[in-house]
């Protein structure tokens, strides 16, 4: 149920116009190396917004709001990246099961030649 019109709008009608602007498809590798803030600084800003956003709802504190598209921000940062992620490690996983044929290819190639020269020294 959405909540009554006016200047301050209810989290949940936030959160509701933030899951439709992403009820589309998943975002593709090439969209997810867009973001907006290095890996290493999403947990320092999920943390950093989620407490300012604690404190303007503890106070008579209207920013509230803002906050709370700036978490979600945060949020959407992160879901990218690991979107990215997991399709890097996807064709990382495929690359070393292509390394680990050659290797064993290379390794039978080894046997057969130490096979084949055994056989010439008797």
């Amino acid at each position: 149920m959405r909540g009554v019109g006016g200047p301050l709008l209810c989290i949940s009608d936030l959160l509701n116009d933030v899951g439709e602007d992403n009820s589309g498809a998943p975002v593709p590798p090439t969209d997810a190396a867009d973001v907006h803030h290095p890996a290493s600084d999403l947990p320092e800003l999920f943390t950093e917004k989620f407490e300012q956003l604690n404190m303007a709802l503890k106070g008579a504190d209207h920013s509230w709001t803002t906050l709370t598209l700036k978490l979600c921000s945060a949020l959407e940062t992160a879901n990218k990246l690991v979107d990215s992620t997991n399709s890097g490690v996807t064709l990382f996983t495929e690359k070393v099961a292509a390394l680990e044929q050659t290797v064993k290819r290379r390794d039978s190639a080894i046997a057969d030649a130490q096979a084949i020269q055994g056989s010439l020294r008797f």
